[in-house]
């Protein structure tokens, strides 16, 4: 059932509030836009989309129900949090930016299903949403064929570039192949167990994984196991997984079957001081459901972290806490999603147009500077120049950072690895 259109929950902090707060608060948002009778709709809404005088509609598009819900719900909050937040510095081109939210279900026919309405019949300027390929794979022959705008959070197998979307998380080559890199030259491993949920990144992502380790690291996969989602049965594949004794456990479990991977492994007596777990589908969202001590000592393989010290960071964590509560956490995924209202911001307010194809042209070359993970800037292939971080997981939930590269140029279609 389609929901009924939702405004942004209450601002976060109105601009005299702001500015009581002192001008370190003030950068986080970026300076009022014009009014809107310098943009008027007739020039800056020339395809028909949903746009007023005063309010413009955009559209979220996560899995609120189902098993991703776990991995999800951080991507709806840090979106609703940007759009408060750009609405109180006076919105985009003098509108107020309106959200109508749908719920993916954590089931790919309806996230297409859901994108459809939202483009055809709500005519929203862009949406933001989904998480896993599955879902951006569903929803992708609906947005280039209704020449939609989607913003997609999560770091991902790569392989794949369009027009209608934009890329905030990260792919391979920034992600899997330099965290495996990390993981060689710190750890000397060579044997490595693959473990994945059973669709398409994890399948992808471990393809590329398997031909890194064996081609560029002269390692060996021992074992590669896939599971579908919801699955919360691992001890069978934990037996394996002992008998083989690789350096490494490369796992790519998603959603909420990570509660009873992880809680099953330490039941089993699969602890860091026995065993080098590398994963690139855990963060501090996941993490809140599974419990600190059951991954702690472990690694994962992101580009961002709740604990990054740097101002723009303890701005962003501060104001989602104030907004979600001090006990709410911060995963990578969700400060991407972050980023995906403030990128369209800027490149509408470039463009002066809300019109598809003009935010589309105007995009390639836009940096963000209050970007919580430091500083990203768009590729010409739509995906975002970043840094790859490691992290070890504490008892207390938080990952300490490790390891920080320098700003990795994206490349969704490296040689040797499709």
């Amino acid at each position: 059932m389609s929901s009924n259109l939702h405004a942004p929950t209450q601002s976060l902090r109105r601009q005299s509030r702001l500015k009581s707060g002192g001008a370190a608060v003030l950068l986080l948002l970026a300076a009022a836009t014009a009014g809107a009778a310098d943009f008027p709709t007739a020039k800056v809404n020339m395809t028909g989309l949903k746009i007023t005088d005063k309010e413009v509609f955009v559209g979220q598009l996560h899995s609120a129900t189902g098993t991703m819900a776990i991995s999800e719900t951080g991507s709806i909050q840090a979106e609703r949090l940007a759009i408060d937040q750009i609405n109180s510095s006076g919105g985009i081109l003098g509108r107020q930016v309106k959200i109508i939210q749908e719920d993916g279900a954590s089931d790919w026919p309806t996230f297409a299903e859901k994108a459809k309405k939202l483009l055809e019949r709500d005519k929203v300027a862009a949406v933001f949403g989904c998480w896993t390929s599955a879902s951006r794979k569903a929803v992708l022959p609906v947005f280039e064929k209704d020449n939609g705008l989607l913003y997609y959070p999560t770091f991902y197998e790569g392989l794949e570039q369009s027009k209608n979307v934009f890329y905030t998380g990260q792919e391979a080559t920034q992600q899997i192949i330099a965290g495996l890199d990390w993981i060689k030259k710190e750890k000397g491993a060579k044997t490595y167990f693959l473990v994945g949920s059973d669709y398409i990144w994890p399948r992808t992502s471990n393809k590329i994984a398997r031909k890194h380790i064996e081609n560029a690291l002269k390692g060996t996969v021992v074992g590669e196991e896939y599971y579908p989602l919801g699955h919360t049965q691992f001890g069978s594949l934990i037996n394996k997984i002992k008998l083989k004794k690789p350096d490494v456990i490369y796992s790519i479990v998603v959603g909420g079957s990570n509660v009873a991977w992880w809680k099953q492994l330490k039941a089993a007596g699969v602890t860091a001081s026995k065993q080098t777990i590398l994963t690139i589908s855990v963060t501090e969202d996941e993490v809140l459901g599974i419990g600190g001590e059951n991954v702690e000592g472990f690694y994962s393989a992101m580009k961002y972290f709740q604990s990054l010290d740097n101002d723009n960071n303890k701005k962003f964590v501060a104001a989602f806490k104030a907004k979600y509560g001090a006990e709410s956490v911060i995963g990578d995924v969700t400060q991407a999603a972050y980023l995906g209202p403030w990128l369209w911001k800027a490149a509408v307010e470039k463009a002066g147009s809300f019109d598809i194809d003009k935010v589309v042209a105007a995009s390639p070359g836009i940096e963000l500077k209050i970007a919580p993970e430091g500083y990203v800037k768009i590729h010409e292939n739509h995906h975002l120049l970043s840094k790859l971080r490691i992290g070890i997981w504490e008892k207390n939930g938080q990952a300490k950072v490790l390891y920080e590269s320098g700003l990795i140029e994206p490349n969704p279609f490296p040689k040797g690895y499709q």
